[in-house]
């Protein structure tokens, strides 16, 4: 029974088996921004564009407070994947009881520093005197909650590492539906304004951790979770932490990135905050397509490099950058051409909505360049080099935006919302050529190793 959750990426076509692996992802992520998108349009609709801004304004600074541990849930399917690929059971078993200790932990610890230090980061970025309190209000009790979240995302990282996508996407489709249900109660039915949204955000959070422990307890192979086996191997923490800690810390410069540049949005006032706000929700419809495809080659680079299977990650390279670089173009175009129809989902506001517009114009008709750029960085990370994208990301990707900002952006004729939105894909054309240099190099000292040990084999 078991073996049917199994995908062993190392054997196979690489089309069909990347397709058959990243689809529940993709479909997950679109899932999730279905849900949330359906948050901010019932905010917007039902409370306000305070409220929607106040929402919406928040998802830069959650994303700098919780990408170190997003990053080591992708340093555990990393080394998962390895023993998975490698049929290395005992590591395995350690790797899922340690994950999940830490899952916990790390939780525990975002839930005191997101209650206590989210209202003075607020002000650090700016946000305005009618939506501070409510941003607060919403961060505060999402950070309530946080423990949860930790779990879903490193339990779906372990069950990712087997091949086993379905289950996952699965357990967000319910979760999403309680979320959107209890949106629809709290907001509209008790006027909760964001503070609904928090709280239903939190429990659909609570229902997504407790079935995908419940799957890993009823396991009946390597993954299977024991509570009373829970304890932290030092070797696999190690393991762990060497690809997730630059995994997360890329994660948190591309957020802080991210913070500075909401802050100057911030600094144009509520309609283009909002504006801002109901445009990442479109873009980010594009994006996940992109991204799930590109986590998808992070497991099957990594069960392949684990299996010695070097063949097949070169393979994988070009059809990924390929199939990626068609969605992000296709895409993209597709939901600016569609945009007069979208913005209205979110808000009436006239300048709202051509704040919006802006913005959508200029990301997502360059966001191919950011889904190729973030296969490159995965296939890296897949054959265990994570320090190394997190270097060229810090110095392409966010050192460029925060400098552009600090500089160019602060001349009179160029301090404008579009000077900074260019920002996004000049940075990831400098972060994609540097990151295929660093992989092209890489991946050939590691064909040239591999020979050698062959030569010496025989």
């Amino acid at each position: 029974m078991q073996k049917s959750h199994q995908l062993d990426l190392t054997q196979g076509p690489i089309f069909t088996r990347l397709l058959q692996f990243s689809i529940p992802i993709i479909l997950s992520g679109i899932l999730q921004l279905l849900f949330n998108a359906a948050d901010v349009i019932v905010v917007g609709k039902f409370a306000g564009d305070e409220a929607l801004a106040a929402v919406g304004s928040t998802g830069s600074l959650v994303h700098l407070l919780i990408n170190l541990f997003v990053g080591l849930a992708t340093g555990t399917n990393v080394v998962a994947a390895n023993f998975f690929g490698a049929k290395n059971k005992r590591d395995l078993h350690d790797t899922v009881h340690t994950a999940i200790l830490v899952s916990f932990v790390s939780g525990i610890f975002m839930t005191v520093i997101g209650i206590c230090c989210t209202k003075n980061i607020l002000i650090l970025m700016q946000a305005t005197d009618n939506v501070l309190n409510l941003s607060a209000l919403y961060l505060k009790i999402y950070f309530g909650g946080i423990t949860a979240t930790m779990v879903y995302n490193f339990g779906s990282a372990l069950l990712r590492a087997k091949g086993d996508t379905k289950r996952p996407l699965y357990i967000l489709l319910l979760a999403g539906l309680i979320n959107f249900l209890l949106n629809l109660l709290f907001v509209i039915v008790f006027k909760m304004s964001v503070a609904g949204v928090g709280i239903a955000t939190v429990i659909s959070q609570i229902f997504a951790a407790t079935f995908i422990l419940a799957i890993l307890c009823h396991e009946n192979d390597d993954f299977k979770l024991s509570f009373r086996e829970l304890r932290i191997n030092g070797t696999i923490l190690g393991k762990i932490i060497k690809v997730g800690v630059p995994a997360g810390f890329q994660g948190i410069m591309f957020s802080f990135s991210n913070v500075i540049i909401q802050s100057s949005i911030n600094g144009f006032g509520p309609s283009v905050i909002a504006g801002s706000s109901a445009s990442s929700n479109i873009e980010n419809f594009v994006y996940i397509s992109m991204n799930g495809f590109a986590q998808g080659t992070l497991t099957f680079t990594s069960q392949n490099f684990g299996a010695g299977r070097f063949d097949r990650i070169k393979k994988t390279a070009w059809i990924s950058e390929l199939v990626v670089f068609a969605i992000g173009l296709i895409l993209g175009y597709s939901v600016i051409l569609l945009s007069p129809y979208l913005f209205p989902l979110f808000t009436k506001t006239p300048a709202t909505i051509d704040a919006g517009k802006e913005r959508l114009f200029i990301i997502c008709s360059t966001y191919f360049l950011c889904g190729i750029m973030d296969v490159i960085g995965y296939m890296i990370r897949g054959i265990g080099h994570s320090l190394l994208p997190m270097i060229v990301s810090m110095i392409g990707a966010c050192g460029f935006r925060i400098l552009w900002l600090m500089t160019i952006f602060q001349v009179e004729k160029f301090h404008k919302t579009s000077m900074i939105y260019i920002t996004y894909p000049l940075s990831w054309i400098l972060t994609f050529i540097v990151e295929l240099i660093c992989f092209l190099v890489i991946f050939s000292n590691i064909m040239k190793k591999n020979k050698s040990k062959v030569s010496e084999v025989k």
